[in-house]
């Protein structure tokens, strides 16, 4: 499997789509925030323009293994543990945690993605992608993250754009 260097986050489309040397090659769908976008700390939006994954948590942990503060809890999801503690939003299995890469918008002051803890991150299967339900980050199905994650080096670039990509969105995969 080729390491992707560009991540490209539709908040149209809902979809992740991810590229080497100019070829799409994954397109995955995703939960962006409820919000819409936006930039400012306690929004609750998902941060637009371009940034990079700053860090990579979660290597080898199992599917479903509950994070919190960016560590392991010792707990694995299930609906049981959704019912004890509703209140929780629930960050699963592995996360890349986003900087952003440009100053006054995404970065730095009170626009910061890294200091507002904008990841990407896996959730459990009883929350529905394709459509705004989070609280800022990129959420995504706990078995694509497991695959995206070793593909995704760090450093990788990543677009969010408030823009459909309908070539993107029904293009072949290389």
């Amino acid at each position: 499997m080729r390491a992707l260097d560009l991540l490209h986050i539709s908040l149209a489309d809902q979809r992740l789509y991810g590229f080497a040397d100019g070829q799409l090659l994954l397109r995955l769908p995703v939960s962006t925030a409820l919000n819409g976008p936006g930039e400012l700390n306690g929004s609750g939006c998902t941060p637009r323009g371009l940034h990079r994954v700053r860090a990579k948590i979660g290597e080898g942990l199992p599917v479903g293994a509950v994070l919190r503060g960016r560590r392991w809890t010792g707990e694995l999801w299930s609906a049981e543990l959704a019912a004890r503690f509703p209140e929780r939003d629930w960050i699963l299995s592995r996360i890349l945690w986003l900087s952003g890469c440009e100053p006054g918008r995404n970065r730095l002051g009170a626009v910061d993605t890294f200091r507002r803890y904008i990841y990407l991150h896996g959730t459990s299967d009883s929350e529905p992608m394709g459509e705004p339900r989070s609280h800022g980050c990129i959420r995504l199905r706990n078995a694509d993250l497991v695959e995206l994650f070793p593909r995704v080096p760090l450093n990788c670039m990543v677009r969010i754009d408030e823009a459909a990509c309908p070539d993107w969105a029904t293009a072949p995969l290389n």
